[in-house]
């Protein structure tokens, strides 16, 4: 509670909204800039800042995937299916505070459950090797494609086209090149975030050159106030972020998940088993809620595996790593013995900087919504420009900037043809883990496949995977049945 700590959560919290707003950064890339910066700083201070400005950004990238459907990073992008048609359809504001709501109480409940099971859940982590986290991101692939699309099929060949782009560059068993047609700069691969501001940003910038007539709030300023959600679905709200909340923490701490799998996981288990899950993708509350509390819940799981076993959980956490090492800080199971000073700063210090940021956020929600009220002639050159930037400034190329235009045609004759796009880009960010874990399995078996239903929990998610396939195709001819006899 010293004031230089409290300077440093309130600093680092609206950093990081402002980061995680900013199509192509994210949380890697601001801690990574910020991390020089605390070399001098003492090391609880320091943690405190990098880990406020971790839960800015999971709180930022909502707000473009929402006004814009332009996700400030990847855990956006299950915000955007729900956030933009509300913002689309006069509800920007009541989107943006269950967003920041949903984002605090995901996150609160990541940091109480860390608060209390830190070295627990650190154990329970180490129980995902790569056979577990293959099942896992297996039962996530063979979701997405009926889950997230309106036709089932189309919906499983967007994940397919997703799972082959993943496949662009350097193929992680062999060291070879893999589909870059003898270009260098697909050697690393297809980037992400010109992928997916094209297929978001821009093939929304062309629907809005073809659709004038696309709705747009009018009027005078909203005011905090009025962008509160009503209070019964404020209600319908509370078990969407406690179960996403809880689930996200858990998937936060599985090593390499980090938060686009515990938002993804959130939204796939809320479509399913929620109230609201027809409407999930068209506009529903509860998709925003589930995606921001996963998120926020995974960004706090993804420290314990850090503190107790020096292990991380997510890429920012990695940097995290770096940090805590160049600061003298040993991360184990000893630390919370050793330094009880730094470990407890900083997880108190964690709900204060939840705090500051669902504040910050609540108060810049009336002059965000205003963007909602600027004409199509004036927002399309805006968003053209902002997609233009934010793909070029990755890796200052132009070749991205051409990524991005592609991406985007392509999405947009993939959304007139009723393919939806979600499911290739969650695709597209799974495979390459999918395919490091299964390469993995292979090599600590000697090739043995048996590997994969030798543990418990293996074995149980690849029996999860068969009945879904079980239950998808039952439901399927009843309904083809059903649809048959009503012809009759």
């Amino acid at each position: 509670m010293s004031p230089t700590n409290l300077v440093a959560a309130l600093g680092g919290a609206a950093l990081g909204i402002v980061i995680g707003a900013i199509p192509g950064l994210g949380s890697v890339t601001g801690v990574a800039l910020l991390l020089p910066l605390t070399f001098g700083m003492d090391p609880t201070t320091a943690i405190i800042m990098l880990g406020a400005l971790y839960y800015g950004c999971m709180f930022g990238g909502a707000y473009s995937a929402i006004l814009m459907n332009i996700p400030g990073d990847a855990p956006a992008v299950t915000t955007a299916l729900d956030g933009y048609p509300m913002a689309r359809s006069g509800r920007g504001g009541h989107a943006l505070f269950a967003a920041n709501i949903a984002s605090f109480v995901g996150g609160t409940i990541g940091i109480i459950i860390l608060t209390f099971m830190g070295p627990l859940l650190a154990e329970i982590g180490l129980l995902f090797g790569p056979p577990e986290t293959a099942a896992l991101i297996l039962l996530a692939l063979s979701s997405i494609g009926w889950l997230l699309g309106e036709n089932a099929i189309k919906g499983l060949i967007a994940t397919f086209a997703g799972i082959l782009i993943a496949t662009v560059g350097i193929g992680i068993t062999f060291g070879q090149p893999r589909f870059t047609l003898d270009t260098m700069q697909l050697l690393n691969g297809v980037s992400f975030i010109p992928l997916v501001i094209g297929m978001f940003g821009f093939s929304q910038l062309l629907e809005l050159m073809t659709q004038r007539h696309e709705a747009r709030l009018e009027g005078g300023r909203i005011t905090l106030r009025e962008s509160i959600l009503p209070r019964a679905d404020l209600a319908r709200l509370v078990p969407v972020t406690l179960r996403s909340g809880v689930l996200g923490t858990f998937v936060g701490i599985l090593p390499g998940a980090g938060a686009t799998t515990g938002a993804f996981l959130s939204y796939v288990l809320e479509r399913r088993i929620g109230r609201a899950g027809a409407q999930m993708g068209k506009g529903a509350p509860q998709g925003v809620a589930a995606s921001e509390a996963g998120n926020n819940g995974a960004a706090a799981g993804s420290f314990a595996p850090l503190l107790s076993l020096g292990i991380p959980g997510s890429g920012t956490s990695a940097v995290l790593l770096g940090g805590l090492m160049m600061w003298g800080v040993q991360p184990g199971p000893l630390l919370f013995e050793t330094r009880p000073d730094f470990v407890w700063g900083l997880i108190s210090s964690m709900y204060i900087g939840n705090m500051v940021a669902v504040l910050v956020g609540l108060a810049i929600i009336p002059f965000l919504v205003q963007l909602l009220r600027i004409p199509p002639a004036i927002l399309i050159p805006v968003i053209a420009v902002v997609c233009i930037v934010g793909a070029y400034s990755v890796n200052n190329s132009v070749f991205d900037v051409w990524v991005m235009l592609i991406a985007g045609v392509v999405a947009f004759l993939m959304k007139g043809a009723g393919y939806p796009v979600a499911p290739l880009i969650l695709a597209f960010v799974l495979a390459p883990r999918l395919e490091g874990s299964i390469r993995q399995s292979f090599d600590i078996s000697g090739g043995d496949p048996m590997i994969f239903v030798s543990s418990p929990i293996s074995a149980t998610l690849l029996g999860l995977i068969v009945l879904i396939a079980v239950v998808s195709a039952a439901r399927s001819k009843r309904t083809r049945a059903v649809a048959s006899d009503g012809d009759g």
